[in-house]
Order: structure tokens, then C-alpha cells, then sequence
């Protein structure tokens, strides 16, 4: 009976329903610089943090810190939104169009127009150089192989934030999340989250965060089992596409709203 009981207390500790997590506010950067930033974006290569900042149409380089590096390292992009790495080069989801950026250079060295899009928002490369882009109003997920572009998932409503993981990509929609393998084939993960579902990282195999525009942050288990971490609705903060670090274990949320990066630690 106390080998059942003592297995039965390891069970429930273990648990990833009963587990609890919680952030940690690091820094916040200032409101000055950033204008409308959509997408912050580490990039582990060169250990710094990429940011869309839309409503100028640039891309900002920021240190760990939260301090710029360089406020107009990209300019003249439009409604620039989601960000990709890949060998060299950052993919930059625009309206309509991806552009291709060469970081040596800070230049954009061409746009892939995507046909028939709406409003492209976030962008995933996966290992072999990929593209995915999520269009929100049209509810779809393009895929751009070659510079050439093709729809590859369609009647997802709100479409937004994408991550690829191996041969699998994962999907938040308005209100949902799901997983799609290499065969299309769709596991629901999670639905019926408040709508304004954004953007996704992977802590773990298992474990993922969400965020919602409308100011919540989410840890969500691979069962769809849902914490929530943080809510500024009331004090009219966002949370947009998001990134992390993992090797501090550092979550980068950008605010739209208030022209701010918070970094908050994951414990």
C-alpha cells in the first residue's frame, strides 16, 4: 500500500497538469525607438534580437539587454511582421510579399510576391530552407520553396503564429492550436482560447507558450492542458509574436501598444 501511495505522490508531482510556471520580469526596453514593434526575434547565431518595428517599416537590431544596437539597421519594408533565419539571410513577411534580407549587408537583396495574399503575418524556415508564412485574414499557411510560393493549409481562421520542428509545423489560429506533419495529417492540440491567439516557442518536446495580442501569455502542455502566465488586458499591454532563448530560458514580448520589449525568465 505505501509502494501504491509513495508512486501515486510521484505521479501527481510529475504531472504536467499539476505543474505550475510563472515569469519572471527582467528589463523593458524604452518606448522611444520602437514603433509599432510586431515581431521580436532572437536569433541565436549572432545573440541578437531582431524586431519588426512596423509602423516605421524597419527592422531594429537589440542586444540581451534591451538596449538598440542599431534602430534603422533595415528600412522600407511595409506592415513588416514575422521572422526567419536561414544561412544568412532573414525572411521578412510583409502584405503581401517576403522579403529577403542578407544580414552581412543589412540589404534587401529581393521580395517574393506572394499571390492572392491578403495580410501576411508570421514566417517560420524550417531546417531545409522552407518558408511558411500565415496570411490572418485569408486564413491560410503559404509555403515558399525555390522562391516560388503555393498554399499549403487553407480554413484556419486567424492563421498567425507558425514554428516548424523536424518534418511537424505547428499552427495557432484565432483561437486554436495544432500541430501538422509532413502529410498534412492535423492533431489538435488545443482550442477555445480567447480569440487574438499570436505567437508560439517550444520550451520542450512537450511543452509550448502562446501568446495573445490582447495581452496574455499561455504555457501549454503537448496534451492541450493551459496555464496562464501573465494577463495585461487591463492595463492595455500586448503580447505579439514572440521568441526565446533557450539557453537563458528568456522569453522576448513585444507590446504593439506601448512601443516596448519585455523580457521575462521562464521558471
Amino acid at each position: 500500500m505505501r509502494k501504491i501511495l509513495a508512486s501515486f505522490i510521484v505521479l501527481l508531482i510529475c504531472s504536467p497538469i499539476l505543474a505550475q510556471h510563472s515569469l519572471q520580469k527582467i528589463w523593458e526596453s524604452d518606448s522611444i525607438t520602437l514603433k509599432g514593434p510586431e515581431s521580436a526575434t532572437y536569433d541565436p547565431v549572432s545573440n541578437i534580437i531582431y524586431i519588426s518595428s512596423m509602423n516605421n517599416g524597419a527592422i531594429v537590431q537589440m542586444d540581451l539587454n534591451g538596449k538598440i544596437i542599431k534602430p534603422d539597421w533595415v528600412t522600407g519594408l511595409t506592415s513588416n511582421k514575422g521572422l526567419g533565419f536561414y544561412k544568412g539571410f532573414l525572411y521578412n513577411a510583409e502584405t503581401n510579399s517576403v522579403a529577403v534580407i542578407d544580414m552581412s549587408k543589412g540589404t534587401i537583396v529581393k521580395r517574393i510576391l506572394i499571390e492572392g495574399a491578403v495580410m501576411l503575418n508570421d514566417l517560420e524556415v524550417d531546417s531545409k530552407g522552407i518558408v511558411y508564412v500565415s496570411d490572418t485574414r485569408a486564413g491560410k499557411v503559404y509555403r515558399i520553396e525555390n522562391d516560388k510560393s503555393s498554399i499549403y493549409l487553407e480554413n484556419i481562421p486567424g492563421a498567425n503564429g507558425l514554428m516548424a520542428v523536424g518534418s511537424d509545423l505547428y499552427v495557432v489560429g484565432s483561437s486554436t492550436f495544432q500541430k501538422v506533419n509532413a502529410e498534412k495529417e492535423i492533431t489538435k492540440i488545443g482550442d477555445g482560447y480567447e480569440n487574438g491567439l499570436d505567437g508560439i516557442v517550444q520550451l520542450s518536446k512537450d511543452e509550448f507558450i502562446l501568446s495573445n495580442y490582447r495581452g496574455m501569455i499561455y504555457y501549454v502542455s503537448a496534451r492541450g492542458d493551459k496555464q496562464v502566465l501573465l494577463d495585461t488586458r487591463g492595463i492595455r499591454i500586448m503580447a505579439n509574436d514572440i521568441s526565446y532563448n533557450k539557453k537563458s530560458k528568456t522569453l522576448y514580448v513585444p507590446s504593439f501598444s506601448t512601443n516596448r520589449i519585455i523580457a521575462y525568465t521562464v521558471n
